[in-house]
């Protein structure tokens, strides 16, 4: 489920101007909790899917801190993971496991406080997972809050759906689409 939310507002607190995208930690499920919980109230996870996600692809996971250190201040997160093509998880499902026969990159996630919007982060970070997903040859999202626009700057466009899909989404929203986007530099 992604949130472009508010992506290209300004700057609210110049502060942040200075956080960076590190590997993010089960440590850090508390304050991506709470982000989630002020970004998506209508689309809510356990605690349980999102240390599940970091144990199993801590590659695709990442969390947006002060760089200074201070407090170690969590303003973002992203949470990203390989799936089997136009078979995403439902919403707060556990995995148990990444397939072996995955064969598509999927952005799960992508939430920044509105405080940090406006400084690019939104923009580095998906540079960043689109580097990891070229190892597959389309990567996919789940779009949420009228974000599609946001995502076609990157290349999503609507996908294929079928009956099964359709039932995920409507647990996303009335505005959830379906996207995917073809991995030019597929290794």
């Amino acid at each position: 489920m992604e949130a472009a939310k508010g992506v290209g507002n300004e700057v609210r607190n110049p502060a942040v101007a200075k956080a960076v995208w590190y590997k993010l930690s089960v440590n850090d499920t508390e304050s991506l909790l709470s982000i989630a919980n002020k970004i998506h109230p209508d689309l809510p996870e356990s605690l349980e899917v999102f240390i599940e996600r970091i144990n199993l692809y801590p590659e695709g996971c990442l969390a947006l801190i002060d760089e200074q250190g201070k407090g170690n201040k969590l303003y973002g997160y992203v949470i990203s993971h390989p799936i089997i093509r136009r078979q995403p998880p439902a919403l707060n499902s556990l995995l148990k496991e990444i397939s072996p026969d995955a064969d598509q990159y999927y952005i799960h996630d992508l939430a920044i406080l509105s405080e940090a919007r406006g400084c690019g982060f939104a923009q580095e970070c998906i540079s960043k997972l689109l580097a990891i997903a070229e190892r597959f040859e389309t990567t996919s999202l789940i779009s949420v809050y009228d974000s599609t626009s946001f995502w076609g700057r990157f290349g999503f466009v609507s996908g294929e759906s079928d009956n099964g899909l359709e039932r995920k989404l409507r647990d996303y929203g009335e505005d959830a689409v379906y996207l995917e986007r073809r991995n030019d530099n597929q290794i």
